[in-house]
């Protein structure tokens, strides 16, 4: 990102004075919308004591109701059914002429059930009616927070900006040049995760040369191993990473390197995390690997060698439990991307993923000194070419390059305005060499050599 051209006067007020500027709009926004998400914090929290107090109230009088019910059930005669047998054969009186041959028995209709007392109809309407007038105020407070969660977005919008329009410059892809950089960006990024058949179609699609579409496939051949290996990390599978370790263990050496031992002792732990049946697999492993890693790792692998005590009960309840954690395979997979991708000279972010992570760290700023310059009405100071009006400050994982400063013009170096290297040693940008030339004479502003101005080269940082 380039700063701004310090020498003239109205982006020097710009700067000094609206980033100040800025910074307060930012406070207030943010306080603005801090304050509406605690009123709705509270009011949900307040929410949720009533709630829970109402919700203990038609327990209990659920409870209470199924103790009516169950008295009330007890008490309830569902049939009556009872047969009364008048003369049963062989009792019957001697001066009955129908004791031998009659059998007479009388059946009775079923009785009705019985109802509830009163007293028990009253308790259950009171508890039905108390429980209907409970859950009507639950439902009427949650449909009033619908309101008070939806001002906060309304908040949002009102104090940050969310047209991004005013940041854009969509007139340089009308460059079929630009065009196709950006459809190899995509490419690249594609090829990079694996996914060579989008690459292709999108190759395909946009119709890139085939010069083009082979330096997409040759620049990302190597990350897509490494990405591939990476995957497979984190699956726990160390197969492909235990291989590519063995072919770059010089390098690696070189380097003072860490992953291919912590490699081979993820592999060792992985192996004696198996039970007593590695154990003659595990120790052959460790013979065979840990040897040049003896004198630099001699007290780490005698704490490895321990963990065969306690193979009878497993690794689950002892020290070296760490090891079965998945996010010791994570941490694993990430070292390994970073030391391979600085081994092969490589970025282990896609151009296209670096450019949109640092604009979107851009964009808040942007936003903000488009509208401070939209109230001073100095819109025509931002060209839109090589130049931001304001300077972005960027994490260090988004710098790749030293970037050169003119110390006589306190500006930052550009193509327009490289950096020149004076005899006498000393650098200054290419504007300033111009107004300090007198003719081809040139005395540095540091030293007083004299010297030919075009004796100046050019320097690349």
């Amino acid at each position: 990102m380039r700063a701004v051209d310090w020498r003239r006067s109205k982006f020097t007020k710009l700067i000094v004075e609206p980033q100040t500027e800025l910074n307060i709009m930012d406070d207030e926004a943010i306080v603005t919308v801090e304050k509406e998400l605690d009123r709705v914090v509270s009011k949900l929290e307040q929410l949720h004591e009533i709630a829970s107090a109402e919700i203990g109230d038609v327990a209990s009088l659920m409870s209470e109701l199924d103790n009516v019910l169950g008295n009330a059930g007890q008490m309830l005669v569902t049939t009556l059914n009872t047969g009364t047998q008048m003369n049963a054969p062989g009792t019957g009186s001697t001066d009955d002429p129908m004791d031998d041959t009659v059998n007479m028995q009388v059946e009775t209709e079923p009785a009705a059930p019985q109802r509830l007392t009163e007293s028990q109809m009253e308790i259950i309407r009171e508890a039905i009616s108390k429980c209907n007038v409970r859950v009507q105020k639950l439902s009427t407070e949650h449909r009033d927070s619908h309101g008070s969660v939806s001002k906060i977005g309304k908040a949002i919008d009102r104090n940050f900006s969310s047209d991004f329009s005013s940041t854009m410059r969509v007139d340089v892809l009308q460059d079929e040049d630009n065009l196709m950089l950006l459809n190899k960006a995509i490419a690249k990024h594609y090829c990079r995760q694996g996914m060579d058949d989008v690459a292709r179609t999108l190759i395909k699609e946009c119709k890139m040369s085939d010069s083009d579409a082979q330096d997409v496939f040759d620049s990302e051949r190597e990350f897509a191993e490494i990405y591939n290996i990476w995957i497979q990390i984190q699956k726990r599978d160390l197969t492909e990473a235990l291989k590519w370790a063995v072919r770059h263990s010089s390098q690696l050496l070189e380097r003072h390197s860490l992953i291919e031992f912590r490699l081979h002792r993820m592999r060792f732990m992985q192996l004696v995390s198996y039970g007593l049946e590695s154990q003659h697999e595990a120790i052959l492993y460790a013979r065979n690997n840990f040897q040049k890693f003896a004198v630099r790792y001699e007290h780490e692998i005698a704490n490895l060698m321990a963990s065969f005590i306690y193979l009878p009960g497993g690794l689950e309840k002892t020290p070296y439990k760490i090891f079965l954690a998945q996010e010791m395979w994570t941490e694993l997979s990430f070292t390994f991307l970073k030391d391979a991708c600085q081994l092969l000279g490589i970025s282990k972010n896609s151009a296209l993923s670096v450019v949109v992570n640092a604009g979107c760290t851009a964009l808040p700023a942007l936003l903000n000194i488009k509208q401070v310059m939209q109230s001073r009405q100095v819109l025509t100071m931002w060209n839109g070419c090589d130049e931001l009006p304001i300077e972005i400050d960027l994490q260090p994982e988004f710098r790749f390059h030293s970037i050169f400063a003119c110390p006589i013009l306190r500006q930052q170096t550009t193509e327009d305005n490289p950096p020149k290297k004076l005899t006498c040693g000393h650098v200054i940008s290419k504007d300033a060499l111009h107004k300090l030339s007198n003719g081809h004479i040139l005395k540095c502003p540091y030293c007083p050599v004299e010297q030919n101005a075009e004796e100046a080269v050019r320097i690349y940082f």
